[in-house]
């Protein structure tokens, strides 16, 4: 597996974070606009229901509910204060290799933590579900 491949690197730029924007219901005159929005890491995930739904891509909180006034930098540390990109202290640009790859290495923690977090949730629900069946069928012999 590549560490630093295209598709890993582009969102650390704030110009890519920025075209995920597109239908964001937060425009001028607001804390939460798309500049704003991509400046604190996120990007924008609409869901058919859900059109305000933006996901940090370095750490993936994913944040929905947004109100106009909410500042998305103080959004971001609250539900996320472990993020390491919210907590740079340098644009992007300025980072040296170690430093980047000292990044990548804390947003891949990340996504390993999502994704076992998705797997155990999977689980838990076909868990649930076949218990459910179970609890029927021996109700149903009695």
């Amino acid at each position: 597996m590549e560490v630093l491949s295209a598709d890993h690197t582009k969102m650390y730029f704030y110009e890519n974070r920025l075209k995920t924007y597109s239908g964001w219901p937060f425009e001028e005159g607001c804390a939460c606009t798309p500049e704003n929005m991509a400046r604190a890491g996120f990007i924008h995930t609409p869901a058919e229901n859900s059109p305000d739904i933006a996901q940090c891509f370095f750490c993936y909180k994913e944040l929905e509910g947004w109100e106009p006034e909410d500042d998305p930098v103080k959004e971001h540390k609250a539900h996320s204060p472990e993020c390491s990109f919210i907590a740079l202290k340098k644009p992007v640009q300025e980072l040296t290799v170690e430093e980047v790859i000292k990044l990548q290495k804390e947003r891949e923690k990340f996504l390993i933590k999502k994704k076992c977090s998705q797997a155990i949730e999977k689980f838990e629900e076909a868990a649930r579900s076949r218990r459910g069946e179970l609890i029927k069928t021996a109700t149903d012999e009695e």
